[in-house]
């Protein structure tokens, strides 16, 4: 992010703040106004009916542009929204099911009954073995024992491991689209889950488009070939008359002229992960043709203007000044806000998202232990009981402690409750240390304890803290050399606050590392990290009413210093 605003976003913020913190700039350019128009009368008239001419025109093209690439927009959206959904839905499937269960009918059936449920728009699951025979079948159509080596669809989903199709008839002789996803499993097994999908979703989403009187959407595929039913421009499967503009995966929209010779603006965006482009086409209005006459009214314009310049220049020179320099302050600060917006709508996205990603393996792993503890307790003579019993409570545990991990990422975009509770901060961080003493062993790192017996308890909320502890101390074990040492502290700071520090010998920081460390997606790990922990970790101690500092130096250590109240802060 910090690179995306660096380019042209910096260089613009930097003209402005010299713009404006030059008054002297203003002052030259009303003077250039002035003169010219009080030198030449008849040339900025012309030069203004021009303008507003092109103006008008391009304000009247950008009214007519803006809703219709933000509607483009939404409604790619909701086709990425749609097909990425049931592309995990099979591809779960296809990784929580061996191919033994997938093979059998009644359990195929079973499961795409339940997949139907859950997901409109199936028609049909199939599983396909790696010679293209199709398996088990669950569907309307008697297609089990197919073979599909022939089909170029079976080819693209071995290489790739996923395939969208294009709209196709196929064996069923109606309009569908095919999703498949090969799956491969650690032994070198390998299948292919398939699934049919209608389109009758994607004329769902173009109709909740609320299109105007004589516009038109649809889909098309890169090859110009319709994918949905067009109201102008041809049915299912027919090639689209015309060649579709320069489309990218970002909605945008140009003026061209459509084989019945008429002035249209066409906006269009590819749909990621497969073929298809959504276009939606709106006639021009009838409005512009009365900029293409030119009209006697313009030389009345004309003559009153001449009259009346002296009067205005330089009143309305002057207002226009004092616009323009509010404008670029409004925009000065209006990229402010839109930087703090962006990070804070990425960092959002990216909890959302890998919180869903965790949770999902979190499920099963929770009931597969579930169902662990409950064959147990059916038999009352099971071999070491109480062994297998505390290791599956250790693991309803630890997935209870990632469900939680999960929760505070997404407590960093959105602000989550807090559970308070009475903590012996030293008990909390020997505990987080037992999650990290094997690694610091392997490396021969000492973790060197300094913790004060009289520190008093905290009311915080355990969870948080504990995450908190563990960042720091995962960043400290990736500073430190193999040898290294790492010491914990704690003492009382007085009737409010008590601290913890955790130094380390590592390689530290400079000082323009350790200033931007908790900005967002900062990192100085390249691809092995995120640049999301620092930022946590400051904005739960800031949530529960600490302060946290850094204090370190460039090849020497580092040390992190953790204010917490002893009272839970209000609101």
């Amino acid at each position: 992010m910090k690179k995306i605003l660096s380019g042209p976003m910096e260089a613009i913020k930097a003209d402005l703040a010299t713009v404006i913190n030059s008054p002297d700039r203003y002052k030259l350019l009303r003077r250039k106004i002035v003169s010219l128009m009080a030198l030449v009368t008849l040339l900025p008239l012309l030069s203004l009916a021009a303008i507003n001419y092109y103006e008008h025109q391009n304000s009247m093209s950008a009214e007519i542009q803006a809703p219709l690439r933000s509607l483009v927009g939404k409604a790619k959206h909701s086709f990425e929204l749609f097909l990425a959904e049931r592309t995990s839905a099979i591809s779960f499937i296809a990784s929580a099911y061996s191919f033994d269960e997938l093979s059998n009918d009644a359990n195929l059936q079973r499961i795409f009954q339940v997949m139907r449920r859950e997901f409109t728009g199936f028609v049909d699951l199939g599983l396909i073995d790696v010679a293209g025979n199709q398996v088990s079948y669950a569907g309307p159509y008697d297609l089990k024992d197919r073979n599909y080596t022939s089909q170029d669809w079976f080819h693209q989903v071995q290489f790739k491991g996923t395939y969208i199709s294009d709209v196709f008839l196929g064996f069923r002789k109606f309009p569908h689209v095919v999703i498949a996803v090969r799956h491969t499993t650690e032994s070198g097994q390998s299948w292919i889950l398939r699934a049919t999908l209608d389109t009758m979703h994607f004329d769902r989403i173009i109709s909740a488009m609320g299109l105007e009187p004589g516009s038109d959407a649809f889909l098309v595929n890169r090859n110009g070939i319709l994918q949905t039913e067009s109201r102008r421009y041809g049915k299912v499967l027919d090639m689209l008359p015309f060649d579709l503009p320069p489309t990218n995966f970002e909605s945008n929209v140009q003026g061209i002229r459509d084989p019945d010779q008429n002035d249209i603006f066409i906006a269009s965006a590819f749909i990621a992960d497969s073929d298809f482009a959504l276009v939606a086409v709106k006639l021009k209005p009838t409005a512009f043709s009365t900029w293409y006459t030119v009209r006697l009214d313009l030389l009345v314009i004309f003559v009153t203007g001449v009259i009346f310049i002296f009067m205005a220049v330089y009143r309305l020179t002057s207002v226009l000044i004092n616009r323009l320099q509010e404008s670029d302050e409004q925009r000065l600060g209006a990229i402010h806000q839109m930087e703090h917006s962006q990070k804070l709508s990425s960092i959002g996205r990216l909890a959302a998202g890998v919180a869903h990603e965790i949770n999902n393996p979190l499920a099963i792993i929770n009931e597969k232990a579930g169902l662990m503890r409950d064959i147990m307790e059916l038999r009352p003579d099971f071999p070491e009981k109480d062994k297998f019993s505390k290791q599956i409570e250790s693991i309803l545990r630890s997935v209870d402690r990632c469900r939680g991990i999960t929760h505070r990422m997404l407590g960093f975009a959105k602000r989550m409750d807090v559970k308070i509770e009475i903590l012996d901060l030293n008990a909390v961080l020997e505990e987080t240390l037992g999650f990290l003493e094997r690694e610091a062993q392997y490396r021969n790192v000492e973790l060197k304890r300094e913790l004060s017996k009289n520190l008093p308890s905290i009311a915080t909320d355990h969870g948080q803290i504990q995450q908190v502890f563990l960042n720091i101390l995962n960043n400290a074990l990736a500073a430190v050399p193999d040898g290294g040492r790492i010491v914990l502290s704690s003492w009382n700071v007085d009737d409010h606050y008590v601290a913890i520090s955790i130094e380390d010998n590592g390689c530290g920081m400079s000082e323009e590392t350790a200033k931007n460390m908790f900005e967002p997606f900062f990192t100085t790990k390249k691809e092995k990290g995120t640049g999301l922990g620092m930022s946590i970790t400051y904005g739960i101690v800031k949530r529960l009413g600490g302060e946290i500092k850094v204090k370190s130096k460039l090849n020497e250590g580092t040390t992190m210093t953790i204010l917490l109240p002893k009272h839970p802060v209000e609101g």
